[in-house]
């Protein structure tokens, strides 16, 4: 096994719509390759992330080569997911899926900034593959429980800053630190992101593959 599959990170499982509020990226030293994380507003980091959904649109946008963007729906949002000739398999995979497709993705946040100031999120995969049905509800109910383990973290650091207890041992939470000078979202809007994410499951898709 090659140091780097030793020190690789996990890959957090998030839905799309807070992805997409995860603007914000940093590394933590300053080593050339330190790894870039982004901040997840429930007051985690992410420098990979796994999520689940459909596989709405597939286009090639590429100039001079191939380099295939994916929509990838889930119950709260899109995610953007490109893959060019650094992505082999990645952008095989989109190329030669037929839309609508369930898929499960793992990768690397990126974020770019418009001219107008406005910073877009989205993914370089490292793998994707064709899933079914099941996989993407259990990712859902999977990821709403982890999603819910970081917002009551996040509350719990909270509470400590509003009112700490006389020589408590509470843990310090730097992210959610981070989450707090940086983010301006209540992580509440996140909690109701859980709720809608899991109300989904109980209806019928209109463009959930057959």
């Amino acid at each position: 096994m090659s140091q780097a599959e030793l020190t690789r990170e996990v890959a957090r499982r998030v839905f799309a719509s807070e992805f997409n509020d995860s603007t914000y990226t940093f590394k933590e030293s300053d080593d050339e390759r330190a790894p870039n994380y982004a901040l997840l507003p429930t007051g985690d980091r992410a420098n990979r992330v796994f999520f689940v959904g459909t596989l709405t649109e597939t286009e090639d946008v590429g100039e001079d080569s191939e380099y295939w963007r994916g929509r990838v729906v889930d119950p709260t949002g899109t995610f953007f997911v490109y893959a060019g000739q650094y992505q082999p398999e990645a952008a095989s995979i989109l190329r030669d899926t037929e839309p609508p497709a369930y898929v499960a993705v793992v990768g690397k946040p990126r974020t770019y900034e418009t001219e107008d100031g406005t910073v877009n999120v989205s993914v370089r995969p490292e793998s994707i593959a064709v899933v079914d049905a099941a996989t993407r509800d259990r990712w859902v109910v999977e990821t709403a429980e982890r999603t819910l383990d970081r917002i009551e973290a996040f509350e719990a650091w909270e509470a400590e800053q509003e009112a700490p207890e006389s020589g408590s041992t509470a843990p310090t939470n730097e992210y959610a630190q981070m989450v707090h000078d940086r983010y301006d979202s209540p992580v509440e809007n996140y909690r109701r992101v859980v709720i809608q994410a899991l109300e989904q499951l109980e209806e019928t898709d209109a463009e959930a593959p057959a």
